[in-house]
């Protein structure tokens, strides 16, 4: 992957200041040692950096159509280029390196905006077409390359990171106070809002047209399932099997193209297990792989060693394990909120930046990993929770109705239940903001705003409801954004996932739920391909829910920076949180019996903390 930003001034005689592009793009060198390139043009321009994956030599961006009409940048990857690129080679395209993004020109030239129904791939591009005077950008269908905008009174601007945009010169940084209070009531940010007050994320699966001062946003794709109404698929669980199999096979084979050495994520678990076994069954022997442990004996109870080390046997893979000792949080924690670009609600990417900075240093730079199969299959606990409400009817009262109204807000379903009870859990959040935010709450509530598009769970089963706000929420805004793109590209790694294959994704929505969630087991049908491929130890081990040390451990440790940014008189020279709230916390959180049981409990301090680490790392302004 690679790093973009642009500037597409309004005025078409307002030359791109040269030294503002530059600062813009090097802000984002983590994304692409290897080279930078400029592209600027009157009013226009585009910068880029790029991390060489394919083409080594001759892949370097931008790319031009023949008469230079149409200039591209794009940071990701096109997994289907080479059937792509024979089709457009067929209508007489001629094309100027092996590289896999530049399909994406032509593919353009020949469809439009509708080029993107042909692409299978992780991607975040912008292109602009001078004959129609239009700068048309897209964000690829599962939002795991991140493309952010921001439309001032002079300029349209873009970028593969938030840092970017905010060194243009006439930005104003202030807190997206919504996106402060989703980051306290969902998994992470609800595309489009982000941390930052007029900085906007692209959407997974849509484009934006830049044109006459004006930006219209579009949907070209969205995770569509079935409603209860279409006949269910009732062919033998065996041709399930085969065809998750056959696509899964063909998901990791695309995964696999590079010109750069490529290790895979082994963490004793079933997702990354299948993966590493059908790296090994393509390739016919097996790649590099790398794990996280932990030294400790009060870690026991989080390490998978064992099961790493059982499954990198069994493949035979050259195994890196990665010990990590939780006193180094505090001195990455900065490092992570720097590259995050938000506030956390757990540590644990601290583990993902030491895991890629191994990566790193053994020369990988390309890993594999399988996020996606948890939303896919239903791996989580909510899934099963779902499963056992559905056989319990409840009585409701006035809080269950008032809550009611907040769920129909939310998701359009009163009966949906998400992660927790959000009417109760409304008082515990508003207790912690100030007196200040509190005033303005009612401007700011997320609860008032839908979380997803109604129409896309009305009517679904119950599984598939849960599974699309899990892809849209969970997956697209934290497990790939902050967990996973930002926390490999710190250290110059594309992470790919071969569940968020487009095609198996559009296979697995059709699937009869009980081939996911099969009575209380979890993953059933990814479980039954699973016996040809990876060690029933692994297949049978209890659902491991990775749990890192939080803020109670922090404060426990009495670490000078940590009290400092907590302390009484920041908390209350900033304005966000109520000084005496937060004291109380504090206070409780340090008792020798207090403990967190996440993901049941929120660390509400962790919050808090990486939110100051964010006002401090970018500068943003007290309330």
């Amino acid at each position: 992957m690679c790093g973009i930003s642009g500037i597409y001034n309004w005025e078409s005689e307002n030359q791109v200041d040269r030294n503002v592009l530059v600062e813009m793009t090097n802000t984002l060198y983590h994304r692409g040692p290897d080279d930078s390139a400029f592209y600027i043009h009157k009013n226009l321009g585009f910068g880029f950096r790029r991390l060489s994956i394919i083409d080594l030599i001759n892949g370097k961006q931008p790319f031009f159509s023949p008469d230079r009409s149409v200039i591209l940048i794009c940071n990701g990857e096109i997994f289907n280029y080479k059937e792509l690129r024979k089709e457009l080679i067929a209508k007489g395209h001629v094309f100027t390196s092996d590289c896999d993004v530049e399909v994406i020109l032509y593919l353009y030239l020949e469809y439009g905006v509708g080029l993107l129904n042909k692409l299978n791939g992780q991607f975040a591009f912008a292109l602009f077409d001078a004959n129609k005077q239009e700068l048309f950008l897209a964000r690829d269908h599962f939002g795991i390359c991140p493309l952010f905008y921001s439309v001032s009174e002079n300029a349209f601007l873009f970028g593969s990171e938030i840092k970017a945009i905010l060194k243009y010169p006439y930005i104003t940084k202030n807190v997206d106070l919504t996106g402060l209070d989703q980051v306290f009531s969902f998994p992470a940010n609800v595309c489009p809002t982000t941390l930052f007050e007029g900085i906007k994320s692209l959407k997974p699966g849509h484009y934006a047209v830049v044109k006459n001062k004006q930006v219209r946003i579009e949907e070209y794709w969205d995770l569509e399932y079935p409603d209860k109404s279409q006949p269910t698929s009732t062919k033998p669980e065996t041709y399930y099997v085969e065809q998750l199999e056959e696509l899964l096979l063909q998901s990791v084979k695309y995964r696999l193209n590079a010109d750069v050495p490529v290790g895979f994520y082994l963490s004793g678990g079933l997702d990354s297990s299948v993966i590493g076994s059908l790296i090994r069954h393509v390739q016919g022997e097996s790649s590099r792989s790398f794990s996280i442990c932990f030294p400790e004996k009060e870690d026991q109870g989080i390490n998978e060693r064992k099961f790493q080390r059982i499954m990198s046997g069994y493949l035979k893979s050259e195994h890196k394990e990665i010990e990590f000792n939780w006193l180094e949080i505090d001195k990455k924690l900065n490092d992570v909120i720097y590259f995050s670009e938000a506030p956390l609600k757990e540590t644990y990417n601290v583990c993902s930046l030491a895991l890629s900075d191994r990566v790193r240093q053994e020369k990988v730079k390309v890993i594999l990993s399988g996020e996606g199969a948890d939303e896919l299959f239903g791996g989580y606990a909510g899934y099963k929770f779902d499963y056992q409400r559905s056989n319990t009817p409840t009585d409701k009262d006035l809080d269950h109705l008032l809550e009611d109204q907040i769920r129909q807000n939310l998701w359009g379903d009163p009966d949906f239940t998400y992660e927790r009870n959000e009417y109760d859990f409304k008082d515990t959040k508003t207790s912690l903001y100030s007196n200040r935010l509190n005033e303005l709450y009612e401007s700011f509530d997320c609860l008032k705003q839908p979380a997803i598009d109604h129409s896309k769970i009305k009517g679904r089963h119950i599984f598939h409801q849960r599974s699309y706000v899990d892809f849209k929420l969970r997956l697209a805004g934290h497990l790939i954004a902050d967990h996973g793109d930002r926390m490999t590209l710190a250290n110059h790694v594309e992470g790919r996932y071969p569940f968020l294959d487009v095609n198996l994704v559009e296979f697995v929505k059709h699937l009869p739920t009980d081939m996911k969630l099969n009575g209380m087991i979890e993953k059933y049908i990814l479980k039954q391909l699973a016996y040809k491929y990876v060690p029933e130890e692994i297949i049978s081990r209890e659902k491991f829910g990775f749990v890192a040390p939080g803020s109670s451990q922090l404060l426990k440790s009495n670490s000078e920076w940590v009290n400092d940014i907590m302390s009484y008189e920041r908390i209350k020279r900033q304005g966000y949180f109520n000084p005496d709230n937060i004291e109380r916390l504090k206070k409780l959180y340090r008792r020798d019996d207090f403990i967190l049981n996440p993901p049941y409990d929120d660390d509400l301090l962790i919050i808090i903390l990486t939110f100051n680490i964010l006002l401090e790392t970018f500068g943003l302004p007290s309330l």
